[in-house]
C-alpha cells in the first residue's frame, strides 16, 4: 500500500479493531470508486473483451495495494485481512472491473496455505484434470504465474508455475473474460508443497470470491434499474411510478439484499479460511439471485440492457457467467443438504439459530 493510502488509514484509525476494519473497508471502497470513475469506462471494458490487456488499470490497482492486499507489509503487500479484501473485491465487481483480482487473491491464499512465497505479477489459479491439462483457466494467457491444485497422496498439493503455457483451446465466458484451456508444456515449476487446511480449498475460495463479486454486480444492476425507472418516461410519467415496475424493482432489491447478507455472513465467518457451510449458503443464494436479478434488470430496461450502447450488460453478463463458476446454485444446495445430514437431526436447529 502506498504512503498516501497508509496516511489516510492512520488518520481514520482508532483503538477499536472493528472501527479500524470499517475505516479500511471504507477507504478501499472510496479509492476504488474514484479509480474506476477515472479509468474503468465502457471503452476499456470492450477493449478487454477484444483481448487488450488493461495494463494501466492493473498498475493503478497495484498502486493502491489491492493486487497484493493479502500479502504482509513486510513482504511488500498491504497486509489486510481476507474480509477486507473480499469487500474490496465486491466493489470492483460493482464497477465490472475487467481484471483477475479475484484470481490473484485466491492464488495468494493458496500459496500462503501451502507455506509458499507469493511472487509479484499477475497470478491466476487452475485445477489439473486427470490428463494434466488445465481447463478454463481465468485470464490464463495473461498470468505470469499459475497456481495449480492437484490431488496428492496425502491430499491436495499446490504448485507454482511460471512461463508460457501451451494453448489447447481458446474460450471466453459469457462476460467475455478469458477462460482458455492450457497445457503444462512451456511452464516450469517454481515451487511445490502440500496444501494445508480444509479439503477442496480452491473450490471454497472460488465460491467465496464469486459470491462477493456477484453481490457487488447485483448492487450495480439494481442501481442502474432504479436510475432508469426514474428517468424513462412513458405515458407522461416515469415508469418507476407504475405499480408493475415497482413490484419488479422490489423483487430485484430483495434478491440483491439477500445475496449481500448471505455473502457478508460468509465473509465475516471466513477470517483465516473459508467457512464451508456459510460459503455454501452464500454461493447458492448469490447464484440464485444472479439469474433472477439480471432477468428483472433487463425487464425494467425493456431489454435495452442487451444493446452494446447500454452499460447494464457489463454487469448482467458477469452475473450469468459467475453464477455457474465454482459450482452453480443446485450444486451448492446439494452440498448444504449433505452438510446438514452429516451433522444429524439434533444438530440442525442449534446450527441454524447460531448463524
Amino acid at each position: 500500500m502506498n504512503q498516501a493510502n497508509q496516511s489516510t488509514l492512520a488518520a481514520g484509525s482508532s483503538t477499536d479493531p472493528a472501527a479500524e476494519a470499517a475505516a479500511l473497508d471504507a477507504m478501499f471502497v472510496d479509492t476504488i470508486d474514484r479509480l474506476c470513475a477515472d479509468q474503468a469506462n465502457r471503452a476499456l471494458r470492450e477493449q478487454a473483451e477484444d483481448g487488450v490487456w488493461p495494463a494501466a488499470l492493473w498498475a493503478a490497482f497495484d498502486e493502491i495495494g489491492l493486487v497484493r492486499c493479502l500479502v504482509s507489509e513486510a513482504a511488500g503487500g498491504a497486509g489486510i485481512s481476507l474480509c477486507s479484501a473480499l469487500r474490496a473485491l465486491k466493489r470492483t465487481a460493482y464497477h465490472a472491473v475487467p481484471l483477475p483480482l479475484a484470481e490473484s487473491m485466491m492464488a495468494t491464499r493458496l500459496l500462503q496455505a501451502a507455506g509458499l512465497e507469493v511472487p509479484e505479477g499477475v497470478l491466476t489459479v487452475a485445477r489439473l484434470d486427470p490428463e494434466g491439462a488445465m481447463p478454463r483457466v481465468a485470464w490464463g494467457e495473461r498470468a505470469g504465474f499459475i497456481v495449480t491444485v492437484g490431488a496428492g497422496g496425502d491430499g491436495d498439493t499446490v504448485s507454482l508455475l511460471s512461463g508460457r503455457a501451451t494453448l489447447i483451446r481458446q474460450e471466453k465466458n459469457l462476460a467475455g473474460e478469458p477462460r482458455p484451456t492450457l497445457g503444462r508444456a512451456g511452464l516450469q515449476q517454481v515451487a511445490h508443497a502440500q496444501l494445508g487446511g480444509a479439503a477442496n480449498l480452491l473450490e471454497l475460495y472460488g465460491a467465496l470470491a464469486r459470491s462477493a463479486q456477484m453481490a457487488g454486480a447485483l448492487e450495480r444492476a439494481l442501481h442502474l434499474s432504479l436510475e432508469y425507472a426514474n428517468e424513462r418516461v412513458q405515458f407522461g410519467r416515469p415508469i418507476g411510478k407504475f405499480q408493475a415496475v415497482q413490484h419488479l424493482l422490489a423483487v430485484q432489491a430483495s434478491h440483491a439484499a439477500a445475496a449481500s447478507a448471505a455473502c457478508d455472513a460468509a465473509i465475516d465467518a471466513s477470517l483465516d479460511a473459508p467457512e464451508s457451510f456459510l460459503v455454501a449458503l452464500a454461493k447458492a443464494r448469490t447464484s440464485e439471485a444472479a439469474g433472477q436479478g439480471a432477468d428483472i434488470a433487463h425487464q425494467v430496461h425493456g431489454a435495452m440492457g442487451f444493446t452494446r450502447e447500454h452499460s447494464l450488460h457489463h454487469v448482467t453478463r458477469r452475473l450469468y457467467a459467475w453464477r455457474d463458476e465454482y459450482g452453480g446454485e443446485a450444486y451448492w444446495q446439494q452440498r448444504i443438504g449433505r452438510l446438514i445430514c452429516a451433522q444429524g437431526a439434533d444438530a440442525f436447529w442449534p446450527m441454524l439459530t447460531g448463524l
